[in-house]
């Protein structure tokens, strides 16, 4: 009788041993899936940090002529990995990467570059719109030459890319003064800022 006692307990502890190994190992394997899954997110996470936004409106256009508005736009990469802006908006109505079928002629400027830019961007009366067309400006000491987008922008990590955008729909001398919405998309979130209209002469 106390051989098969002897047994029964034997068996049992052979049992739990093998049970509090199964989940060891498994406990082992989940946190190690844990680990790779955090830093494999941080890694690759998205971060844009927005800054320098402006919108400026031309009030002293000639009778006739079109007027004429300026959006500004600084993106600094700060994440992990590289990002494809995809759309801008400016008060909710999307900007055309390259629209000149109009008098009024909409299209959007950009300039990447891995150097600092403390200084602000300042106002342009006119560009060369042509499909393609480099456009120099002059940012503090240095120039920056901007091209005329024709697709999605593609940013990389730990650039920074500098944006204009030419007569953005919906603005108009009546915003003078009032705040207005900047919105850009990438594929995985958007990113909202929002600036005062400025007023522009000829003479500026």
């Amino acid at each position: 009788m106390r051989k098969l006692l002897k047994n029964r307990w034997a068996l049992s502890t052979v049992v739990t041993t093998l049970i509090l190994l199964v989940i060891s190992v498994l406990l082992a394997s989940v946190v190690t899936y844990f680990a790779i899954n955090v830093v494999s997110t941080r890694v690759q996470e998205e971060s844009l940090h927005l800054t320098k936004q402006h919108i400026w409106h031309n009030s002293t256009a000639a009778p006739g002529t079109p007027s004429y508005s300026l959006a500004s736009l600084m993106v600094i990469n700060t994440g992990g990995r590289d990002i494809v802006i995809d759309k801008l908006a400016v008060r909710g109505q999307e900007c055309a990467w390259n629209d000149t079928t109009t008098d009024n002629k909409k299209f959007v400027l950009f300039c990447i570059t891995n150097d600092p830019v403390p200084e602000d961007m300042p106002y342009i009366p006119n560009f060369n719109y042509t499909s393609g067309a480099t456009n120099k400006v002059k940012i503090g000491d240095k120039d920056h030459t901007f091209t005329v987008a024709s697709n999605d922008l593609v940013l990389p990590s730990g650039y920074t890319m500098l944006i204009y955008i030419v007569n953005p729909d919906s603005i108009t001398i009546n915003d003078i003064g009032l705040t207005v919405s900047i919105t850009l998309y990438t594929a995985q979130a958007m990113y909202y800022r929002e600036a005062n209209v400025q007023a522009i002469t000829e003479a500026q």
